[in-house]
């Protein structure tokens, strides 16, 4: 005891650090010397009283030991003697508790205050009473029981002064069954107006005991700073009552308060210092009575002010610079919500130079100040609010600051020392307004009252708060039950109805946007036949009625009580969630305490005397721009146009590069691409240029090539260039890209550009990191040269560029930048230019990169007890992991990442599912996809988890995904401290066998080839991507492998392309013939020469695969012919009708076999496409949709010594049969596509490899996209940039900034019109000319084929082959 009042006197006098181990010795020695005991020391009453105490630490143990050993009555001589020692030792050992005290603040607080200071809902017996509920006490009946044991009791405990409270610990009523093993904990300044204390925002219950003994004690989050605590027990020992014993622990709270009026402010001029400060710290609590007001408002030189304003219940730190509300310079940054509920609250605004940390009790914003507005000198502050004159704001404050802070001054103690100026009524206590709001919380809460009013009028008021748009507020029976009145929230609007008979009789609203969490008041009045309903006194809708509106017995609130209690309560809407305050019945208030004492009405699931309404969207949980909602239990997050999607807008819908794009089928076109995933880097749109290579093509505004004339007075040239991606997304791309490249041109007459071999450079561009750069496009980094200096053939020997040989005629220098540490290109400098007859053009191209080092990053383990370990993963709120596997091992962790309690693990559980689990405090947790297809089958296989506030997710390929809710007001933080292990786990579960790649933990990817390569039993990178992707290959096109990735080889396809998918098409005229020839058969040719290029023809087939597309309107026309050395010939041909034959002549001394589809009217200007198989006599002929047609030969079935397949026109017609070369003479006018003759695509050959195959070229052909029908891609059509430019005047080598002319596209259109007039007229003319008999033999189709023949006329397996026979000599293209 003596030891305490020293330590209160010293706490008291509030001494330095330095002074007060100087004032302990001096009143520990006066205190001994005088007589008194000192501390720990003396007396038998002292040995009893430490002997009883409980702390069990090894002194104290000690201590008592040594005590024995000594006889009593020696004893108070051995500590007299020893007093100066003992004091010494007495004195440090206090210093020591109590220095770990004050930074521990772990100090009992309830143990010593008087039983006057314990209340309670109730007691079952005097015995029982809350006075007796101390932690360890056995008085009594051993600690607190109330009378009933329900949710509607509580404990509470008056600290006797506002104090720190940092730890609580329970225990069950000694020596008996009662104990509770969840309870709530409130807290209050006044004893009124309770706050709930929440861990992690969301947890509100305490687990309790599982005993009557044992101390659970829980360490609080965040401390809790009040005067009164209660404890409200929510679950008990079934098999007995509420028990209850407990301690908080903490320490003293030093407190400076001032109140205001909202009329009043204090007024702080600062000190002029001597330079401008780099830093300035304010700190403060509030706690405010009204919605809106200003707390704090600096005014600093020319003109710039900082405000920070209460405004509906969030905080508003504005910066201006200027004196109107305007001003020239104005920024906001707002935090917090609902801060208008009468509690402290902290606020921290900390400025550091440009930088400002803006802390709202737990929250922060970071913001970065403008270079002019980063230094200021503050000339005055006011608090509380501003003057009328100048001020930005709506009203001043009104409610408490408390211990405010302005660097090192405290305001308010210089406030009661009159240093700082005190502008109106300001009080230094804190008045304390005595409002008791109830909360509706559930489905099941109601309150009732009586209702006991006589007069002809009627008076009901009240105010509430939600976020809900509907909820029953009122209703009661008419007087008399002639009718029903509900007053209730609708569409977030009020409604009043009326029903009388089942039939509405009034209907009004009042209000609009009553969810927004605000306090709103509503009225309603009846007075002499007029109802008014008014809504925050100033929305009012009135009506009459005919008849009296005077409620019965009863008004029930928030909702009506269970049917069985035969209240006669009916309620049709929902229930009100929310809170209700200030119930007024004919004008008079509603005592809500003797409501919670059971002393007037009836209720059911209150929480009484607070206000438990939570901002679920402060600070919200939606990410990435997504737009927060919020009900009463939960929140929602609108992901429309940011690119994200999940129940916090968490994961990006888009790839993150080409690459993946590529990989999943897509061709060339515009795509968003997101870098990082979820990541903070924005999506952005990209050309996606898909050729053998997936190619990023960032533009920027000004891709063309530009000319420069010579300017007197203009020394240099610059160039900006502003890419369609910003800073931070070019970054990213470069960096995760393979290879990038930037085209650099310069064109030159008379202008040097570097100035080699030893001059300084006239020309020079900056890159990404702002340094300037002297080398040119195609060179190396510093070499300050060309590419032709490179190469060492520049025009002029002597110089390392073409320019730089200051020539008279036109020279360029061009190449590309591929050093990804300088680009892009974002400046450049041109500078020799202002000479006479200086003429000069450049061209930046656009920044282009190909590949993706995160896609292909993938590591193989071969062993199952290998693993790779990377740093832990840190997800608190939000956790995606994405990867892409393959295996042959039917189970295997993925991957593990431990913590104390929580954990988080991916696993393949078997062949066909794949499990998610983890843990955050609620208890293991699972999300299982099981699929129809085992994934065991060495293909790769993509899942994507992901865990945030409100649900987890699993998917797996294709299948369809899990999602399962988190559970209500639970733990939400996943706390990890172990390494991340991946392919295994710390506890040695069984590993997995097989690949993983492109491993990503919320966006960022780990690099697995790396670690990889210093982990046995792991190898880097893993081979073997046809299995997967081989699919994406179309018509015939054959995977290749690749290391990282694949290619498609279109050699055996008549397609083109990325994916072999490209039509290769072509217009025809009347004169253009395609031949792809074959040399004679040896026997044929012994004496003869032929062309190198072409391929012998001994060969005999049995059978032909032909198909091709075409679009035109010429009837009749030949399609396609081959001929042979023997005279044997196979012609495709439309007749005059339209209709499609296909004749063959395989011997001589027969006739030619025709045969005639069905389908008409093919001459119609559409695309169609034919399909023709012959497999010895059986002939197969499919048209578009349309059902196949079977035909047979009745001639020999050899098809000996290929001559040519010839499309087009046949120029070469020599023995042509007679009535072929009549359709010959015609040509073909229109469109072929995707010709292809057994492995021969001729079209193809002659279009993309003209000079290695044995085509033969005659007339105009050139390549066009007449075959192309509609793309069955979702996304842009593709189309290709091309890198070059259109270069030069014939003959000049000048650069043509512009080649294309208004004039001379009029004349092109003019002649092209001409063209086809003609055209079409040749087209009549010899269609009429052929109308004759034919006089071939015709066969009619035999019968059709039902569609599910295994022939189809468009085969995509890569492995098929032609029907040829043994001897075929094939060549590919």
């Amino acid at each position: 005891r003596h030891a305490w009042s020293l330590r209160a006197q010293l706490l008291r006098d509030d001494w330095p650090a330095d002074d007060l181990r100087v004032k302990k010795k001096q009143l520990l020695a006066n205190h001994c010397a005088g007589g008194g005991a000192c501390p720990n020391t003396g007396g038998k009453g002292a040995h009893r009283r430490q002997r009883e105490s409980e702390a069990r630490s090894r002194r104290r143990e000690e201590g008592r030991q040594t005590r024995r050993s000594i006889p009593p009555h020696n004893m108070d001589v051995l500590f007299r003697s020893n007093c100066g020692m003992i004091t010494g030792l007495s004195l440090l050992l206090w210093f020591v508790r109590a220095s770990s005290s004050k930074e521990g603040c772990d100090s009992p607080l309830v143990s010593n205050l008087p039983q006057s200071a314990f209340k309670s809902s109730s007691q079952l017996s005097n015995s029982h009473g809350p006075g007796y509920a101390k932690l360890n006490r056995r008085d009594g009946a051993g600690g607190w029981s109330p009378l009933d044991s329900n949710k509607y009791q509580w404990l509470e405990i008056n600290l006797e002064e506002r104090t720190e409270i940092t730890a609580l610990a329970t225990q069950g009523r000694y020596g008996s069954s009662d104990w509770v093993t969840r309870y709530l904990l409130m807290f209050s300044d006044t004893g009124h107006n309770w706050r709930q204390y929440r861990q992690e925002d969301s947890i509100g219950a305490f687990s309790g005991n599982t005993n009557a003994d044992s101390v659970v004690t829980y360490k609080l989050q965040q401390p809790v700073f009040a005067q009164y605590l209660r404890v409200l027990p929510l679950d008990w020992n079934p098999n007995g009552r509420v028990g209850l014993r407990l301690e908080a622990y903490g320490c003293q709270y030093k407190s400076e308060v001032a109140s205001f009026d909202g009329a009043s402010y204090l007024l702080f001029r600062s000190d002029p210092a001597p330079g401008l400060s780099a830093k300035d710290l304010l700190t403060m609590n509030f706690k405010s009575l009204h919605h809106s007001g200003v707390l704090v408002h600096m005014e600093g030189q020319h003109g710039h002010t900082l405000t920070l304003e209460l405004l509906k219940g969030k905080l508003f730190l504005h910066f201006r610079k200027g004196r109107s509300t305007s001003g020239d310079f104005h920024t906001t940054v707002s935090l917090g919500s609902l801060l208008d509920d009468q509690h402290w609250h902290h606020i921290s605004i900390e400025r550091l130079r440009g930088h400002v940390n803006f802390t709202v009790d737990k929250n922060t914003q970071r913001l970065q100040l403008p270079e002019h507005q980063s230094h200021f000198e503050i000339n005055e502050i006011s608090f509380g609010g501003v003057s009328a004159v100048g001020a930005h704001s709506r009203g001043n404050f009104h409610g408490c600051l408390e211990n405010v802070l302005y660097n090192t001054v405290n305001v308010i103690e210089q406030a009661k020392e009159k240093q700082v100026s005190v502008m109106g009524n300001i009080t230094f206590i804190c008045s304390e307004a005595v409002d008791v709001p109830v909360t509706f919380a559930s489905p099941e809460s109601f309150l009732q009252l009586p209702w006991a009013m006589s007069r002809d009028s009627v008076s009901v008021s009240l105010q509430f708060r939600t976020w809900n748009k509907a909820g029953l507020l009122m209703t009661f029976d008419l007087q008399h039950q002639v009718g029903v009145l509900w007053l209730y929230l609708s569409e977030a609007k009020t409604r009043l109805q009326i029903h009388k008979a089942g039939r509405v009789v009034v209907d009004i609203t009042a209000g609009s946007g009553l969810n927004d969490g605000q306090w709103h008041s509503v009225e309603l009045s009846v007075r002499r036949g007029r109802l008014v309903l008014a809504v925050d006194k100033a929305d009012a809708s009135t009506t009459t009625t005919s008849f009296p509106v005077m409620p019965g017995h009863h008004i029930f609130l928030g909702g009506c009580p269970n049917p069985e209690d035969g209240s006669g309560c009916r309620n049709p809407f929902s229930v009100f969630q929310g809170c209700i305050r200030l119930i007024h019945l004919d004008s008079s208030l509603v005592d809500l305490i003797k409501v919670q004492q059971m002393l007037i009405g009836n209720f059911s699931d209150l929480q009484m005397d607070m206000c438990g309404i939570v901002d679920r969207c402060s600070p919200s949980h939606c990410e990435h721009g997504g737009k927060c909602t919020q009900s009463w239990s939960t929140f929602h997050c609108n992901c429309s146009n940011t690119g994200y999607s999940g129940a916090t807008c968490h994961s990006s819908i888009y790839e993150p590069s080409c690459e993946a794009y590529k990989h999943r089928g897509n061709t060339s076109g515009y795509y968003h691409v997101d870098m990082d995933g979820s990541g903070p880097i924005k999506p952005q749109l990209i050309y996606c240029n898909m050729s053998d290579k997936a190619w990023m093509v960032i533009q920027h505004n000004n891709t063309e090539l530009t000319k420069l004339r010579a300017s007197s007075g203009t020394n240099q040239h610059l160039a900006y260039f502003n890419y369609s991606a910003d800073a931070e997304q070019l970054g990213a791309i470069i960096s995760q890209a393979e290879h990038c490249e930037q085209e650099l041109s310069y064109h030159c007459k008379k202008s040097r550009l570097l100035n080699t071999p030893e001059g300084a450079p006239f020309t020079w561009w900056v890159g990404r990191s702002g340094e300037a750069h002297t080398y040119w496009g195609g060179a190396r980094p510093g070499s300050q040269q060309c590419a032709c200096g490179l190469q060492e053939d520049c025009v002029d020997p002597e110089h390392f560029c073409n320019c730089d040989g200051d020539l008279d005629s036109w020279a360029n220098d061009s190449g590309v930048i591929s050093h990804k540490e300088h680009l892009p290109i974002r400046l450049l400098a041109v500078g020799d230019i202002n000479r006479p007859g200086s003429e000069a053009a450049y061209r930046v191209g656009p920044l282009q990169c190909y590949g993706d080092n995160d896609f292909w990053n993938a590591a193989y383990f071969n062993k199952e007890t290998s693993y790779l370990h990377f740093p832990t993963f840190h997800g608190e709120l939000s956790a995606d992991i994405s990867f892409l596997f393959k295996t042959s091992s039917s189970s295997g962790v993925f991957l593990e990442n431990l913590g104390i309690k929580d954990f988080i693990r991916i696993e393949l559980s078997s062949p066909t599912e794949v499990v998610f689990s983890f843990d955050v405090g609620n208890g293991p947790f699972e999300v299982r996809v099981e699929t129809t297809e085992p994934l065991n089958d060495e293909r790769w296989h993509r899942v994507k988890a992901e865990r945030n506030v409100k649900e987890a997710s699993l998917h797996v390929d294709h299948f369809p995904g899990v999602v399962q809710k988190a559970p209500a007001d639970g733990h939400i933080h996943l706390q990890l401290n172990s390494q991340l292990f991946v392919g295994g786990t710390a506890s040695r579960q069984k590993g997995f066998l097989g690949c993983i790649r492109s491993l990503k933990l919320n966006g960022k990817t780990l690099d697995l080839e790396e670690r990889a390569k210093i982990t046995p039993g792991v190898q880097p990178g893993c081979p073997g991507h046809c299995s997967s992707y081989g699919g994406l290959c179309q018509n015939q096109g054959r995977c290749m492998e690749k290391y990282n990735g694949f290619a498609c080889d279109c050699g055996s396809s008549p397609y083109s392309g990325t994916f072999c998918h490209k039509e290769v098409s072509a217009h025809f005229r009347p004169g253009t013939s395609v031949a792809y020839t074959f040399k004679e058969p040896y026997e044929l040719n012994r004496n003869a020469s032929a062309q190198s290029s072409s391929i012998y023809s001994d060969l005999t087939l049995k059978g032909e695969n032909i198909s091709l597309s075409f679009r035109t309107s010429q009837a009749p026309a030949l399609l396609l012919y081959v001929n042979s050395y023997y005279r044997e010939y196979l012609a495709v041909l439309l007749n005059r009708n339209g209709q499609l034959d296909v004749r063959y002549k395989l011997q001589n001394n027969r006739d030619t076999e025709v045969f005639r589809s069905s389908v008409r009217n093919l001459a119609n200007g559409q695309l169609h496409r034919v399909s023709i198989r012959r497999v010895s006599e059986s002939l197969g002929v499919q048209i578009d949709q349309h059902t196949k047609e079977d035909f047979n030969l009745t001639s020999d079935v050899d098809f000996n010594a290929i001559k040519a397949v010839i499309i087009g026109k046949v120029h070469e017609s020599g023995e042509m049969d007679p009535e072929i070369a009549r359709l010959n003479s015609l040509g073909f006018t229109g469109c072929l596509s995707v010709v292809q003759f057994n492995s021969i695509a001729p079209l193809k050959a002659a279009l993309l490899y003209p000079d290695a195959s044995p085509v033969i070229v005659t007339g105009p052909l050139t390549e066009s996209n007449c075959g192309s029908s509609s793309s069955s891609s979702p996304y842009a059509a593709e189309t290709t940039h091309s890198l070059s430019d259109h270069f030069g005047t014939i003959g000049t080598g000048e650069p043509v900034v512009n080649a294309i002319s208004s004039d001379s596209a009029l004349i092109g259109g003019v002649i092209a019109v001409v063209i086809f007039v003609i055209l079409a007229a040749l087209a009549v003319m010899a269609r009429f000319l052929y109308r004759r008999k034919e006089t071939c033999q015709t066969q009619e189709p035999k019968g059709t084929k039902p569609e599910d023949s295994p022939e189809t006329p468009f085969n995509t397996d890569p492995h098929s082959q032609s029907i040829i026979n043994d001897t075929q000599k094939e060549y590919f293209i």
